[in-house]
């Protein structure tokens, strides 16, 4: 158990894109079997945790621009409810710079900095309880605890760390104007008939786990970063098609699609990749919304801190 942190405390909530995904069949819980590596990227929101203003008698989470409600006050709900912390009500602010229902876990990603920061501030709570507690707000959560490099089974929830790339690299981020439903996607993958058996998921997960095991940015071979959702999110959302050209043509060595989308992701993995990224990023100056140039982070990128706001969550 750590010592209780004085409030406020700040953490970055790092986007996630995913390095293969691989879709298996159908479980009992509504949940899908996968196999994908998840890579945090420095695209990130930015969390406060301080006192709740006085008279407000519950923990309150803002988030300025996003309605309804938010996976972060579940997150706070659930700390408080294990751990039996009875501090005083806090306000949690989300500066929120990761596109929403894009396929970048923005939302699970806030979830899981929350957990982080509610640990920090109360000195409850052991890695071991956050992870379960991820588990139950999403399977994209439980990566997200500590932000890295993961091998992710099951419906994510199954966990297995990979070293860190051991050079950094460049990610073009295109994000779409459309949004797009999780459940959609996955409906859509189905009704297509993208899915494999778990004999095939287990084939992909000895091969990523053997193509990154020694921290090699990216697997050697290409069919290995292929997304299994990307064929059901482009005839949902059609604007994913040109978008991945476009990726392409700005330089990025390969494009696909990054979760359930609709955004685009473009890797830069040669030498000066964030510099290349950010080149493609300027020559794609008008392009809606925005696109950014990230690069890969690790855990410490995403550590609690007390101070004032940082201004790298994203290029």
């Amino acid at each position: 158990m750590s010592p209780a942190a004085s409030l406020p405390l700040r953490a970055l909530a790092p986007a996630k894109i995913n390095l293969g995904l691989f879709l298996g069949p159908a479980r009992a819980d509504g949940r899908h079997e996968l196999v994908s590596v998840m890579q945090s990227i420095s695209l990130a929101d930015e969390l406060t945790l301080e006192p709740a203003p006085a008279g407000v008698e519950r923990d309150e989470v803002v988030c300025p621009g996003v309605a309804g409600e938010n996976l972060a006050a579940r997150a706070l709900e659930l700390f408080r409810a294990a751990t039996g912390w009875e501090g005083p009500p806090v306000r949690l602010t989300i500066d929120k710079r990761v596109p929403v229902a894009a396929g970048l876990g923005g939302g699970s990603a806030d979830a899981a900095a929350t957990l982080r920061l509610a640990r920090a501030a109360s000195g409850l709570g052991e890695q071991g309880l956050l992870l379960e507690l991820a588990g139950q707000l999403g399977a994209d959560v439980p990566a997200q605890v500590a932000p890295g490099r993961w091998l992710a089974t099951g419906a994510g929830e199954q966990l297995e760390q990979l070293p860190d790339p051991v050079s950094p690299f460049g990610v073009l981020v295109l994000a779409q104007a459309a949004q797009l439903s999780t459940a959609d996607v996955y409906a859509e993958a189905d009704r297509m008939g993208l899915g494999h058996e778990m004999s095939f998921l287990t084939g992909r997960r000895q091969a990523l786990r053997g193509a990154l095991e020694l921290g090699a940015p990216l697997p050697a071979e290409q069919r290995l970063l292929h997304n299994d959702l990307q064929e059901a999110a482009v005839a949902l959302c059609p604007q994913v098609a040109p978008a991945l050209e476009l990726a392409l043509e700005a330089g990025a060595e390969v494009a696909f699609l990054s979760g359930s989308g609709p955004t685009v992701v473009g890797l830069f993995a040669r030498a000066n990749g964030l510099v290349r990224a950010q080149r493609a990023t300027a020559g794609l100056a008008g392009h809606e919304p925005p696109p950014v140039a990230a690069v890969t982070v690790d855990r410490a990128f995403a550590q609690v801190y007390s101070g004032p706001v940082r201004n790298n969550a994203g290029s």
